[in-house]
C-alpha cells in the first residue's frame, strides 16, 4: 500500500555521504522534530531527474527553506557512492541531501515500488514529492508512471 497523507513515513535505514565515508541514517534521524521535503526519483543520472528534477530544487531550495523548510532531501535506489557523485555534477551543495535507498528499503515500506527491469534499472523508485512534518506526511505527491507534473519544487512551494 502507497504512503499517504497522515502516514508516519516508515523507520528505516538509509545512507548518506559523509567526509568520512558512507553513514547510515535513519529516517526517525532525518524527519524527527524537523519539517522536510523529501522528493524521490527513479535515478541518478537519468535524464528528467538530471535535468529537471534535481535542479528544480537546488533552484528554489532558499525559497523553501524561507517557508520554514528545514531539510530538503533527495531520495533514490542507488548507493551513497552514486548520489555523492551525482551531488557534486548537480552542484547541490548543502542545499539537498543526496540520500541513498540503496536496498530499497524505504521504496518498500512506502509502497513506492517501480518495476524498471524493461530498462535494465531493475526494482526502483516512483517519482514522487512530499512534505513530512516530525515524521508524518503533510502533503503527497506522486507521479503518474513517465510523468514529470506535481513532484517539482514549484508544485511544493505552493503547498508549504
Amino acid at each position: 500500500m502507497t504512503i499517504k497523507v497522515g502516514d508516519k513515513v516508515p523507520s528505516v535505514k538509509l545512507k548518506l555521504m559523509t567526509k568520512d565515508g558512507p553513514k547510515d541514517i535513519t529516517t526517525d534521524e532525518l524527519f524527527k522534530g524537523k519539517k522536510v521535503v523529501v522528493f524521490g526519483l527513479p535515478g541518478a543520472f537519468t535524464p528528467t531527474c538530471s535535468a529537471k528534477h534535481v535542479p528544480g530544487f537546488v533552484q528554489n531550495a532558499d525559497m523553501l527553506k524561507g517557508k520554514g523548510v528545514d531539510t530538503i532531501a533527495c531520495f533514490s535506489v542507488n548507493d551513497a557512492f552514486v548520489m555523492d557523485a551525482w551531488g557534486k555534477n548537480q552542484n547541490v551543495g548543502d542545499k539537498v541531501m543526496m540520500i541513498a535507498d540503496g536496498n530499497a528499503d524505504f521504496t518498500r515500506a512506502a509502497g513506492l515500488e517501480m518495476d524498471g527491469t524493461g530498462y535494465g534499472m531493475g526494482l526502483r523508485m516512483r517519482r514522487f514529492s512530499m512534505l513530512v512534518d516530525n515524521g508524518v506526511v503533510k502533503q503527497f505527491n506522486l507521479e503518474k508512471p513517465g510523468a514529470f507534473e506535481v513532484s517539482n519544487a514549484e508544485t511544493m512551494l505552493k503547498q508549504v
